[in-house]
């Protein structure tokens, strides 16, 4: 995981890791889910040769998912004991190594997936972690990016309503009133500040078709099945207020290879 502030908690710091087994089948379906998007933009499922890369390993389920797929996968975190905990719990999690997000040990364009899943709001400067992802990713390499919405209505680590719409000291004093804590640390951003945050790649946005798709994408942790009447044009409605996007990005002008959806993957665009 990227380095955090120095004053503040790591947010995925675990004393007690006995939770996480209990956690293991959600943790297990989400990994999966991003190694679908993965696959279906690169419109292949066997990645044999390619070497992926997951920013905020944390359990290592994730690179555990991906080296099923034939990839040579590795993970890096800062926190030890949750790396300790993957190399001995999960199958195919033994390439983790600890180091920060920011200044990754991996050589000039030397991977070809990379993932950062909801890491960026914990760490100091996600624009840096962003332009290492730039640096080690290979010319037709992809990321996937899993990011919280500072307009997400509900604040996905607290579960305090607008508690990420308020500035600093408002955002303090309503974590006190509500016995959470007496500072909130994370830092989400906007759908517009999150464009310009990646706006040195090309960006292809799969939230709505995965919405839309949660059997092709493994996205049943995201939509239940009484959610499925909803429609795209529905789901397009809410986007400036949905609690998560789902991006790929490609260092060049590489397009989705995978079968046809409706919505499709829509191309973003930053505002230089």
């Amino acid at each position: 995981m990227p380095e955090t502030h120095p004053e503040r908690k790591p947010q995925h710091e675990y004393s007690d890791l006995q939770p996480l087994t209990k956690d293991r089948a959600k943790r297990v379906v989400k990994s999966e889910k991003i190694v679908k998007v993965i696959q279906h933009f690169l419109g292949r499922h066997d990645l044999t040769g390619s070497t992926a890369l997951d920013i905020g390993a944390s359990t290592g389920f994730t690179v555990s998912a991906l080296a099923a797929t034939g990839a040579t996968a590795m993970g890096v975190d800062i926190d030890a004991s949750a790396l300790a905990w993957a190399r001995r719990e999960v199958h195919g999690a033994d390439r983790l190594f600890i180091a920060d997000g920011s200044r990754l040990p991996l050589g000039d364009e030397s991977v070809d997936v990379v993932v950062l899943n909801h890491i960026y709001e914990h760490v100091v400067d996600p624009d840096a972690v962003l332009a290492e992802i730039k640096r080690v990713l290979a010319p037709q390499g992809v990321a996937y990016l899993g990011l919280g919405n500072r307009l997400g209505v509900m604040e996905p680590h607290y579960r305090l309503p607008f508690l990420s719409w308020l500035p600093r000291a408002a955002s303090d004093h309503y974590m006190r009133l509500a016995g959470r804590g007496d500072h909130y640390y994370e830092r989400f951003r906007t759908r517009r500040g999150l464009v310009n945050m990646c706006s040195e790649f090309v960006i292809w946005d799969y939230t709505l078709p995965v919405l839309s798709h949660p059997d092709l994408f493994g996205a049943r942790d995201m939509i239940t099945p009484t959610m499925d009447r909803i429609p795209p044009r529905a789901w397009r409605t809410l986007v400036p207020v949905l609690p998560t996007y789902i991006w790929v990005l490609t260092p060049g002008d590489r397009q989705p290879g995978g079968t046809r959806t409706n919505p499709p993957p829509r191309r973003l665009t930053a505002r230089r």
